[in-house]
């Protein structure tokens, strides 16, 4: 699943099917010396593969990234492709993924558990692209309305946050509506067949429910108060014996996360125009207008902190997690990252 968060990304994926497409953790660490030229080994950065949209996915087109990576000595291993931050936590705990991109939801999720990776930046929450869709021409006119009607989400995450956020902003109580766990690749069908009532979700899946599907927000991510921060997140070794490449990349997620945001339809459609990764020319508006109105990734501040201490007791409170996660120890401050800065 920015930079501003990567639109329309390829299709989710299980755990245990990204975990396999990931290789062993024989693959961490370096690869053969002088990969570079220089004599030095060079550093393998294992991604998950962008997918067709977004500036990562330009940067592995054209090349930039490696080039800006090859000053402190290391090259991108596309591995697996992007999608639900809950199998990318796995694969970073399990050294099979050095870094990925989630929201700060998932990650407390992840992070009541063992987790094996820290948080280096953030992206603001995306006020417009995430929310609750309803058919057009549904009776569902307000959140009051969804009382005693199914509402897909997926379980733990962005998507049960919306719908729980609109609730309690609301004044309805979570047990007077049906929550329908499904996986966020698998809704779509089940929403637009009527088996459900709502969709709460993120820009990947509302881009083309809005713009081929005849659906609407009910309420957006800015209605509900959203504090859904995009997250990214580096395994703990990697970050310990790499962290001029965390920094180096960093500063590619910032500098390129802006030019996407100030020209969104250049980051459509890097490598095809057809087929189910391909943006349609009925999505672009929605897709860019999503972009330009987000953020770029940034460092995580202390503002940011405060509001992810705010999603982790909120999910303490409507017992998604069984007490609040205490976010600050899995944060790294990139300014006092040793290693130089690029």
């Amino acid at each position: 699943m920015n930079p501003t968060r990567p639109l329309l990304a390829a299709t989710a994926l299980l755990a245990t099917t990204l975990l396999t497409a990931c290789g062993s953790s024989a693959d961490g660490g370096a690869a053969a010396a002088g990969g570079d030229g220089s004599g030095r080994a060079e550093v393998r950065l294992r991604l998950p593969d962008p997918g067709n949209n977004g500036f990562l996915a330009l940067g592995k087109k054209d090349g930039s990234l490696d080039r800006a990576l090859a000053a402190v000595h290391a090259k991108v291993a596309w591995t697996g492709s992007a999608g639900p931050f809950a199998p990318a936590a796995q694969a970073l705990s399990a050294d099979q993924l050095d870094i990925a991109q989630g929201s700060i939801t998932s990650a407390v999720a992840a992070l009541a558990q063992k987790p094996g990776f820290k948080l280096f930046a953030q992206t603001a929450p995306d006020g417009v692209g995430e929310g609750i869709l309803v058919k057009n021409g549904s009776p569902v006119k307000s959140v009051q309305d969804l009382v005693g009607r199914k509402v897909a989400v997926s379980q733990g995450g962005t998507s049960e946050y919306l719908l729980l956020k609109a609730l309690a902003k609301n004044g309805v109580p979570a047990d007077k509506v049906e929550r329908v766990y499904l996986r966020a690749d698998q809704t779509a069908g089940v929403f637009n067949s009527g088996q459900v009532d709502a969709w709460a979700t993120w820009n990947t899946f509302s881009t083309p429910s809005i713009a081929n599907s005849g659906a609407h927000f009910l309420v957006n991510g800015k209605e509900v108060g959203s504090d859904n921060y995009a997250v990214w997140a580096v395994r703990n070794g990697f970050a310990d014996q790499h962290p001029e490449v965390v920094k180096t990349f960093y500063t590619y997620l910032r500098e390129n996360g802006l030019k996407e945001k100030a020209d969104p339809a250049a980051y459509l459609n890097v490598f095809t125009d057809s087929g189910p990764t391909a943006v349609t020319a009925a999505e672009k508006d929605v897709a860019t207008e999503v972009t330009r109105q987000g953020a770029a990734a940034d460092a995580i501040a202390e503002a940011d902190i405060a509001r992810f201490g705010t999603v982790a007791a909120f999910f303490a409170e409507q017992k998604v997690t069984k007490e609040p996660v205490d976010v600050k120890p899995y944060l790294i401050d990139l300014g006092a990252l040793g290693g130089g800065a690029k």
